[in-house]
């Protein structure tokens, strides 16, 4: 089956990572999950992804523990830290969250490292489905350079197609619909991970489950796009992204160079949404225990950005905790309609830190989303005619969700700095 149709929309969802680090509990996962499904599900929001060391009991913040003792099975698996994801016990391993989530009418997501754990390499455990072990597969030269848990896999050797594919049969009986894998992608420090991504693809397509492709950290290259296409349904154009507005400025620029490759099943990723109470047990990242940094003004500019760009939404707080304004941006169904259902999503301009992008609707209406990432308060002014209209356009502006009047050449607002607006335009 074409895993494009796997993720046909932009993926929405919550993830663990920003709120809880690598310490996440079953008993959170839950109380998001059913915020989720109670408040969030009818608006799109539908995947619970339980980000990364699941199997590491003795996790407790956003550090990672430089070679923890691991969960894992006799087949060099790991499995759920039963301390911190009771239902795990008795070799259920995340079945039984995965069936709850489920149960919600959400789906269920997990993070996992590429490669095999260094804990089955020194035990040089088995490989479910072929003779050889774990170390007869390990690239113990490919690391990742800022978490201990795994080595790299040789994909030249025997056993190492069969050691991935024994992974996602485990995850397809967990009932897994969506997969983030790390220190796989690109990073600042080494090149995309090609034989391992391929092995993976295939993994998933033999595991007989639909299960949609993350890959992280990033910045992704360009050079790889279309290898990224044919065998992801995303992939980071970033490194973490966190609550401060010079990524977000940075931002505008990955997605003006990544806009063309977006489409159906192959999603360009922005990265999460730092919103609402973050950072619960940030001991070593940016900020601590805190309330998003984004002022207002600057939470509307990301959600328009992601949004006219089709980037994936992962919403990265502690779900339970949102204020209204914080739901308000979850919850316009204006703003996912444009998130969901446009084409045609491009760039219009960019003059100095004043950008335009426009996109169309299903009924070939046009969406135009206006940004000042300048520090002064500015005008933007943008003609009809560049957007290919040539007579009265009737304005709405959807995060109010009001009609505004109506524009005779041009649509022009004036914009507070770090702002943004996003209109309609449709024919009087």
């Amino acid at each position: 089956m074409n895993h494009h149709l796997f993720a046909p929309t932009p993926p929405m969802g919550w993830n663990s990572w920003d709120c809880y680090g690598a310490s996440v509990t079953e008993e959170e996962v839950k109380g998001n999950a059913d915020y989720m499904a109670k408040y969030l599900k009818s608006y799109g929001w539908d995947y619970i992804v339980v980000d990364i060391q699941w199997y590491e009991p003795t996790a407790n913040s956003s550090c990672y523990h430089s070679f923890a003792p691991l969960e894992m099975d006799e087949y060099s698996r790991l499995r759920p830290a039963i301390n911190r994801f009771p239902s795990a016990s008795n070799g259920r391993g995340f079945k039984p969250l995965g069936d709850y989530i489920h149960s919600l009418g959400l789906k269920f997501g997990i993070h996992i490292m590429r490669g095999i754990p260094r804990q089955a390499v020194h035990n040089n455990s088995s490989i479910l489905g072929s003779d050889v072990r774990a170390r007869d597969i390990a690239h113990p030269n490919s690391i990742c350079p800022w978490n201990t848990d795994m080595y790299g896999i040789d994909a030249s050797k025997k056993g190492a197609q069969e050691y991935y594919n024994s992974l996602f049969q485990l995850y397809a009986e967990w009932g897994v619909d969506y997969i983030k894998v790390d220190d796989i992608a690109a990073s600042k420090l080494y090149d995309t991970h090609l034989d391992e991504i391929k092995m993976i693809r295939h993994a998933i397509d033999q595991c007989g489950r639909e299960m949609v492709l993350s890959l992280s950290p990033g910045p992704a290259k360009l050079d790889y796009a279309e290898e990224l296409i044919e065998n992801s349904n995303m992939w980071r154009m970033t490194d973490d992204y966190w609550d401060h507005w010079d990524l977000l400025y940075d931002m505008f620029q990955r997605c003006e160079k990544w806009e063309k490759y977006v489409g159906i099943g192959s999603w360009p990723d922005c990265d999460m949404l730092p919103l609402g109470h973050i950072g619960i047990r940030s001991v070593d990242g940016p900020g601590g225990d805190r309330r998003t940094r984004f002022t207002k003004d600057e939470q509307q500019t990301m959600m328009t950005l992601w949004s006219i760009f089709r980037s994936p939404l992962m919403f990265g707080g502690e779900l339970r905790d949102n204020d209204e304004w914080t739901t308000s941006l979850l919850t316009n169904v204006e703003i996912l309609d444009v998130h969901k259902n446009s084409h045609s999503n491009r760039l219009l301009t960019r003059k100095d830190d004043l950008v335009v992008w426009t996109a169309k609707a299903k009924n070939d209406e046009t969406f135009v989303a206006l940004f000042n990432l300048s520090e002064d308060t500015a005008t933007i002014k943008v003609a009809l005619d560049k957007l290919g209209l040539f007579r009265n356009q009737q304005v709405r502006d959807l995060w109010s969700r009001e009609d505004i009047g109506v524009t005779e050449k041009h649509l022009e607002h004036q914009l507070s700095p770090h702002s943004s607006m996003l209109v309609r335009l449709s024919n009087t």
